[in-house]
């Protein structure tokens, strides 16, 4: 892997600017019941467990890479066609996330992923879509407004992505743009803090680079029944600041009882996305994703310092393929 020129810039590709892109004027806030009605804590309490709702929040984007352990074994060259078996497009899928504070379960936002057909290029394409926002109440005292967008090719090879994030006020935008030159994988980065400073990174890779929308598109279509309990796949991850390795363990196969879908359960598969530091591995997030044709995230656990975080599936429309995966539901 190589990497050339990490500077400030002053201008940048004239169809994306810093404000127009984050997209975080057009989420509308949905207010939502948790699972059961509780008592809130009261209001001091509740701006502390703000802030760790929006590291919650900021979690379920590391949901996306759960799907990843569908994916064989990566190619050695950068990138390959892959046919679209697992969605149609005009699938949309709505999430809701808690945070545990003290043994109290808090709604603390709301996320959608939606996928539609595009052109990029004037070439048709997929356009991916996440939104994610703090809940009502949780804006009185810390909002965020995130919005992640991900072009891919009608075979799954990814084109662009950005990513807009409103949090706490700050504004930040991160951009990775594609190209292979070579038979290699060429991603040129984009960084904005919120001071409006630039600074750019291209990355050149002989290996497959994947932002997290793109790969999640990529890697539903992927058959993961080869894979055994242990199993672990390393990958590299883009998203507008660097290009890290990310690691994933396949942990089984398990029931989930989803109390967001009138107690419907999921035969899912299971795994983790863990962190390294020095010789201690820690597991961050653990996932739940639809053993079927669709492979739809249906559940995750983040493991924060400070408590444990749950989102949960709480609807699937334009699903391309039965869910089979389904085995009650009332």
């Amino acid at each position: 892997m190589s990497t050339s020129g990490t500077h400030p810039a002053n201008a940048r590709n004239p169809r994306v600017s810093f404000h127009s892109t984050l997209g975080y004027s057009s989420v509308t806030p949905a207010g939502g019941s948790p699972l059961a009605a509780r008592k809130l804590p009261a209001p001091t309490t509740i701006a502390t467990i703000s802030r760790l709702a929006f590291h919650s929040l900021a979690s379920l984007r590391l949901f996306i890479i759960g799907i990843l352990f569908l994916v064989a074994p990566v190619a050695a060259h950068a990138q390959t066609p892959l046919t679209n078996t697992a969605f149609s497009p005009g699938e949309r899928l709505e999430y809701k996330l808690y945070f545990n504070w003290k043994f109290i379960w808090i709604g603390a936002g709301d996320a959608s992923l939606f996928t539609q057909s595009d052109t990029y290029d004037g070439k048709p394409a997929y356009r991916s879509l996440m939104l994610t926002h703090t809940s009502k109440r949780i804006d009185r005292y810390f909002c965020m407004r995130d919005t992640l967008l991900s072009i891919v090719t009608e075979d799954l090879i990814p084109l662009y992505y950005r990513k807009g994030a409103n949090e706490g006020g700050k504004l930040r935008l991160n951009e990775v743009t594609y190209s292979y030159p070579h038979g290699q994988s060429q991603v040129q980065l984009l960084y904005v803090n919120p001071s409006g400073e630039k600074t750019e990174l291209t990355v050149t890779d002989p290996s497959p680079v994947f932002d997290m929308l793109s790969m999640l598109l990529r890697a539903r279509s992927f058959d993961g029944s080869a894979y055994k309990v242990g199993d672990r796949i390393e990958f590299k991850m883009a998203d507008g600041k660097r290009v890290e390795k990310q690691t994933l363990i396949y942990r089984g196969k398990k029931n989930f009882k989803s109390e967001e879908e009138q107690n419907t359960t999921y035969r899912c598969l299971v795994f983790s996305f863990v962190e390294k530091k020095g010789k201690k591995e820690s597991e961050v997030i653990t996932f739940y994703v639809t053993d079927d044709d669709n492979h739809i995230p249906v559940r995750l656990d983040m493991f924060l310092r400070f408590g444990v975080a749950k989102a949960y599936l709480k609807s699937a429309t334009g699903v391309r393929h039965p869910l089979t995966s389904v085995v009650k539901s009332k």
